[in-house]
């Protein structure tokens, strides 16, 4: 694995042992795809992949290095983060770039280094419900900023989707902003092409599009529709992606608020159903505590409907630029009822456009830019 005995040529390695699924595999697939190009048209660049299963994301003109022993358990990644990949990065030899995908900063020898920031967790206010329904979601929070803290100061470049994260990196480590790249992810700019059926009845449809998980903080929707429905509001339907029998999360859930004829406890959609869902919807209701996007929220964007979300920090830069919107504290069941009711009564007045406000740099807005940011700046 020796380096080739052209000088001139750059060497690009891309670490995502971690990445296996949903967005953090759809950063991968982008980011060598984008790199599989690179090399193609430049042949004095080679790149190499240290991922889980090249099966997963596989691209001509790149070489992989497939393991699964790092994500057998947490003590196996951390000695592979630390130990393992420093061996590695001798054997390959010299290294123009090495960019860890997740999160973490391994110890490697490489000219420059960048890290892929994706876990909000850092910031996530635990409440003891986490620690019942989601222990591990619970714990990750805690350690995550220790796992950020190693070797982050022996990196380049940091890299988010958001500037209120660069914020919170660059005070939570002390880390330059100058050196903390914002690359929001690529968004679709049209509704994929279906055949959407509208409903037949006189509902107020809301959605909630989420996985059940204590951080995405379903409780604060269902009681909203409990307080709505015992004072006599029951003309509507609050969509979730939540079944009831996923998890101890979801088990609460169900048992709690199960008997509220207002909740559609639908489950887990495939991407073509739960666009149609968003097609026969009137309003998104978005109350997740954290988050290092929130892409269904880009999603019903296309469909310029109203849309009640988390007044936090992630939401006002996701839904940037989108009409009809209102905001309510994540912690306040009858603050969202109030706003639910209005629009269930048809008064839209109070929602409002989100304001655009332009990125600072650095910002990458593709991952071309993003790579000329990571080796040339």
């Amino acid at each position: 694995m020796k380096e080739s005995s052209d000088k001139k040529r750059k060497t690009i390695v891309i670490s995502a042992v971690n990445l296996v699924e949903a967005g953090t595999l759809t950063i991968l697939k982008d980011c060598l795809s984008y790199l599989s190009s690179l090399a193609t048209d430049d042949p004095t660049y080679r790149v190499i992949a240290i991922v889980f299963d090249k099966k997963l994301a596989y691209f001509p003109n790149i070489e992989y290095l497939e393991t699964q022993w790092p994500k057998k358990r947490w003590i196996n990644r951390l000695w592979y983060e630390y130990v393992s990949l420093k061996a590695i990065s001798k054997q390959i030899g010299t290294i123009d770039l090495w960019f860890s995908l997740h999160d973490t900063s391994p110890s490697v020898i490489a000219k420059r280094r960048a890290v892929y920031c994706h876990n909000t967790y850092a910031f996530y206010k635990r409440k003891m419900h986490d620690w019942l329904f989601s222990p591990k979601i619970a714990a990750f929070s805690v350690f995550t900023k220790y796992i950020y803290r190693t070797n982050i100061h022996q990196n380049n470049f940091l890299v988010v989707q958001q500037v209120w994260f660069r914020e919170g990196m660059s005070e939570m480590f002390g880390f330059d902003k100058q050196r903390i790249i914002v690359a929001p992810p690529e968004q679709e700019k049209q509704i994929p092409i279906g055949n959407f059926e509208q409903s037949s009845d006189d509902l107020y449809r809301f959605v909630y599009a989420a996985s059940p998980n204590s951080h995405k903080n379903f409780e604060v929707l269902c009681a909203a529709a409990e307080i709505l429905e015992k004072v006599g509001v029951d003309n509507f339907e609050i969509r979730i992606t939540v079944k009831g029998n996923e998890n101890a999360y979801a088990k609460w859930l169900y048992k709690r608020w199960g008997h509220l004829k207002t909740i559609n406890f639908g489950g887990f959609v495939d991407r073509k159903s739960l666009f149609d869902i968003y097609a026969i919807s009137n309003c998104m209701i978005f109350p997740s505590k954290v988050e290092s996007w929130g892409l269904p929220i880009s999603e019903f964007a296309l469909f310029n409907k109203p849309m009640l979300l988390a007044d936090l920090p992630y939401t006002h830069e996701t839904a940037a630029g989108s009409q009809s919107v209102a905001f309510f504290d994540p912690q306040n069941a009858r603050s969202l009822a109030s706003q639910m009711e209005q629009l269930i009564k048809g008064d839209t007045a109070f929602l409002k456009t989100v304001t655009n406000s332009p990125i600072e740099k650095p910002v990458a807005h593709s991952w071309g830019a993003l790579f000329n940011t990571l080796l040339h700046d």
